[in-house]
């Protein structure tokens, strides 16, 4: 669909991700077919409107989902079809949801590092270690890793933000084995005639050698190579993000751990237990990339060590006898 196309290639040369460029695109084609394939130049506000409940009513979509599509259906027609129907502008936001971040204990962490495979032990460490999203741990170039330093350096991170991060010392001995295994692999894929990777932004019409620089080969390649439709290159790409969400998600079964856990909930555990630790939160704010305080100020609220020192009115109680354990056969369904 060409409307279609034309949403993602503004969202591109305005300069958002093309992650977000595709977001954008998707609700598009959802608000056309929701209102039968008409054009959205003969559709207005009441349209949106609609559309924005049908999400809430029937699809129980959560409020972050519906402010963006809120936000692609603004941008479709204010810098695409360039006319803006009467009171698109005055569509009011959802109120974001006040949910807590998952966030496991130490004790947690550790079962579930457990059960991860030794060849992916590294990059899961690193999502707790560094508490990098995965995105940007799997976008990690060699040049990215400053052992001496020992810091980590986050490119275009979330809103396409740079930002330092902390290099665990347990790992510098890992990730120096990872560079020499990489630069072996990268030593074979240009002996073969391959050994490019994808370049940022206007770096792949600038400065097309860099592909083959030994620096911004990734952390974190792919086991496999594949031809590239506009070059015809052989490059490797770094490790697909569904290969360390499979594991995550094995890992977290294995280790017993009831809690809805992914790869993301290493982050939140790494700024809480920062918390916890009572490391200052502006310094959490910038290892994590957040614009805003408020965004880290959350993990103070997850932080157990507020708790500890609570006693509940319960444990208080005298006069009441010891609680027993609930057999099982109680929970049982009685024939």
């Amino acid at each position: 669909m060409p409307l279609l196309r034309d949403v993602r290639d503004e969202a591109l040369r305005k300069g958002f991700s093309r992650r977000t460029a595709s977001a954008y695109a998707s609700w598009v084609r959802r608000f056309v077919v929701f209102h039968d394939t008409v054009h959205p130049r003969e559709l207005g506000t009441d349209e949106v409107r609609s559309f924005l409940v049908a999400l809430a009513v029937q699809r129980r979509s959560s409020s972050s989902t519906r402010n963006q599509a809120l936000s692609a259906l603004r941008f479709l027609y204010r810098e695409v079809l360039q006319e803006v129907p009467d009171g698109l502008d005055e569509l009011a936001r959802a109120r974001r949801d006040q949910v807590l971040p998952v966030v496991l204990s130490r004790d947690e962490v550790g079962r579930v590092l457990d059960q991860v495979p030794t060849a992916r032990q590294l990059p899961v460490r690193l999502l707790y270690g560094s508490g990098l999203r995965l995105g940007e741990c799997l976008a990690l170039r060699l040049k990215d890793v400053d052992l001496a330093g020992g810091r980590i350096h986050v490119r275009a991170g979330k809103g396409k933000k740079d930002r330092i991060t902390v290099l665990p010392s347990s790992l510098r001995a890992a990730l120096q084995g990872q560079l020499q295994a990489v630069l072996a692999l990268h030593d074979q894929d240009l002996a073969r005639g391959g050994g490019t990777v994808a370049l940022p932004g206007a770096m792949r019409h600038k400065a097309p050698s860099r592909a083959r620089d030994p620096g911004w080969q990734w952390l974190f390649p792919a086991t496999r190579r594949y031809t590239d439709a506009a070059t015809g290159e052989r490059r490797r790409h770094h490790l697909h993000p569904s290969v360390l969400q499979r594991v995550v998600r094995r890992a977290v079964q294995r280790a017993g751990v009831l809690k809805a856990a992914t790869c993301h909930t290493f982050r939140h555990s790494f700024a809480t237990h920062l918390v916890e630790e009572g490391v200052d939160i502006r310094t959490i704010q910038s290892l994590l990339g957040h614009a805003d305080l408020r965004t880290t100020m959350i993990y103070t609220h997850v932080a157990t060590d507020r708790l500890a020192s609570i006693r509940s009115p319960v444990d208080r109680l005298t006069s009441i006898a010891p609680l027993q354990p609930l057999a099982s056969s109680a929970l049982l369904d009685k024939p």
